[in-house]
């Protein structure tokens, strides 16, 4: 009896594999290995929020239409407590950050959190309430001009829902706080303009926030009135708000000695703990004194340099 003919074994349809084959004198765990479809890499997961940083700024660019450029890839930190002068050039980018901050303008890329919370996150209709929780003091001051200063401040209260109570209670205490309280019932149009800006503080503060942003709180004031903001802001920072101030104000930076970042062209080229303005290159005659003090230090350890060099 002639034997029946085996039909070849086929594999059932299926999509076809486009893996390499896999060489069959490999070690076996090695074979599995590589007969593995290729997976791509996992994304890193975003950076969890540091709840002592009051601001952060992760790789934050800002691109307008035309072409400009705001901001470009800028990351920092702020502190909770921390009093940090923004600084630089007109258009080097220190009112995007400002308006960043407010939710007056939306990155074109990376993440910006206060106080732990991403700002991509707060839907349109709640921005008035997180701007309740900023304090915000603008150069050219935005008071109600047919209220007084008393209704300035209390006008900041109520929109957060503050009670008669509440108001009377703390309207005259931020205005003792600022130098105010002989101005109650004056009306802005009356006021110096250290005055105004003065209220514009006292309306920012009210409610204790925990940012205080200052967009060249001095820009419109005579050297010494700007002195009296600047240590107005320094006392609401001591009271544990923390303050942020673009200014182009050298001699104050350069006074007060607190944290500077710079902004040149929409990136932070300086972060500087205890800055100055600009950083200003030594002259001739700074360097010899350095290195003399410098010598005069080493002449009693072996090996210094010889008396008189």
């Amino acid at each position: 009896m002639a034997a029946t003919p085996k039909s070849p074994r086929t594999r059932p349809a299926g999509p076809r594999s486009h893996a390499p084959p896999v060489p069959a004198h490999l070690p076996s765990a090695r074979r599995r290995a590589q007969a593995q479809p290729m997976q791509p890499p996992a994304r890193s997961a975003p950076t969890p929020p540091d709840a002592r940083n009051v601001v952060e700024f992760r790789d934050v660019s800002v691109h307008y239409p035309d072409g400009g450029i705001g901001l470009e890839g800028a990351t920092f930190n702020v502190r909770r407590g921390e009093f940090v002068f923004l600084v630089g050039s007109t258009g080097s980018g220190k009112s995007t950050v400002m308006r960043l901050l407010t939710k007056a303008l939306e990155p074109t890329s990376g993440h910006v959190r206060v106080a732990g919370r991403a700002l991509r996150d707060i839907e349109r209709g709640k921005v008035p309430y997180y701007r309740r929780n900023l304090g915000v003091v603008f150069q050219d001051f935005k008071l109600l001009p047919n209220r007084t200063v008393y209704d300035n401040v209390a006008y900041a209260l109520s929109a957060t829902g503050a009670t008669r109570k509440e108001i009377r209670a703390k309207v005259p205490d931020i205005l003792r706080l600022t130098g105010l309280s002989t101005k109650l019932h004056s009306y802005p149009d009356q006021l110096s303009g250290g005055e105004q800006q003065r209220v514009s503080v006292a309306r920012a503060f009210v409610n204790h926030p925990p940012l205080l942003l200052a967009d060249e709180p001095t820009g419109n004031l005579d050297p010494q009135t700007s002195i009296g903001i600047m240590q107005l802001l320094y006392r609401i920072n001591r009271a544990g708000t923390t303050v942020l101030v673009a200014t182009h104000d050298s001699h104050l930076v350069d006074r007060m000695r607190r944290r500077v970042l710079e902004l040149r062209a929409g990136r932070i080229v300086r972060d500087d703990p205890t800055g100055l303005y600009a950083v200003r290159e030594q002259s001739t005659d700074e360097f010899g004194d350095m290195l003399e003090r410098a010598f005069r230090e080493d002449e009693g350890t072996p090996g210094g340099p010889p008396r008189g060099f």
